[in-house]
């Protein structure tokens, strides 16, 4: 039996088709029943948890070949990383009780970098659960492909999308959710001890001018970057509801500036198989 929670998402869903698809048990791990309802007719177990509930993920992860574990996204955390300390203190005590067999963490590129920014969640968790005496991967992906659904109308409508990566020729690592789903299956099913790092990334690295290109390709009209001046992302931020902005501009900053990258560079990052063309063809259909 393998736990998955965050199987109504992207990823999630992803890692349980594959876990599935060669013929091992799945337990859906779901806020809400009716959420888990399309995972139960496909003859899930389904187990109702949170991660503010202790007591519910330990039942969840208890009993299990291995759990995948998605911890909910938080694009505007409080200074000094409140949710993530707590979330981290919470799966420490999880794992320690239910005591899976394996866990495989999602992660993220740059968890190791020493300046604070919005992945720096992620650096929190693992440092909290990384000690543990239970084999645990850190799955850490690039940058996700599907980041771009938020370019499929300004492309389409007026042929610019804003760009916060920049320059526009520099190569960013990149990743389809479908690769990190099915990676993330793969390692859920090898064995091995103590704590590991793997890294993920797409086959070649894209430019915000290959994206746009891309666009340009598949919409039959031209797309052109435009980059959106790092001095006006602040007031821009918060315009949008954002109540601290600084870790999203220092993760696009790192990102930017090259000191998010992996561990290992490019040479020693596993590659997917999914390529831009084919994501950005899923959500221009899509949207």
């Amino acid at each position: 039996m393998y736990a998955v929670t965050g199987i109504t998402g992207q990823v999630g869903s992803v890692v349980a088709e594959n876990l599935l698809k060669q013929g091992h048990k799945v337990r859906a791990v779901v806020r809400d029943a009716s959420k888990g309802r399309a995972w139960s007719d496909r003859g899930c177990e389904v187990a109702l948890a949170t991660f503010e509930n202790a007591a519910s993920l330990t039942a969840a992860f208890r009993g299990t070949e291995g759990v995948f574990i998605l911890v909910p996204p938080n694009f505007d955390p409080l200074p000094d990383f409140p949710e993530a300390r707590s979330i981290g203190e919470t799966l420490k005590t999880v794992l320690m009780q239910a005591n899976p067999a394996r866990v495989v963490y999602l992660s993220t590129i740059g968890a190791q970098a020493m300046e604070s920014n919005l992945l720096t969640q992620h650096t929190i968790i693992e440092k909290v659960i990384g000690g543990l005496p239970i084999p645990i991967t850190f799955l850490r992906p690039a940058w996700f492909m599907e980041n771009s659904s938020w370019d499929v109308v300004p492309a389409r409508e007026q042929g610019v999308i804003p760009s916060f990566l920049q320059p526009l020729d520099k190569p960013v690592p990149m990743v389809a959710t479908a690769d990190i789903g099915k990676t993330a299956a793969e390692l859920l099913l090898e064995t091995w001890r103590g704590c590991r790092v793997v890294e993920l990334e797409g086959p070649e690295r894209v430019t915000p001018n290959k994206l746009a290109a891309t666009f340009a390709k598949l919409l039959g009209h031209p797309v052109r970057m435009e980059v959106v001046p790092r001095e006006s992302w602040e007031a821009l931020f918060k315009s949008q509801g954002m109540r601290n902005p600084i870790p999203r501009i220092r993760m696009l900053d790192g990102f930017n500036e090259g000191w998010i990258e992996f561990e290992r560079g490019e040479a020693g990052s596993r590659k997917g198989g999914v390529d831009l063309e084919i994501v950005l063809k899923a959500l221009i259909e899509r949207v």
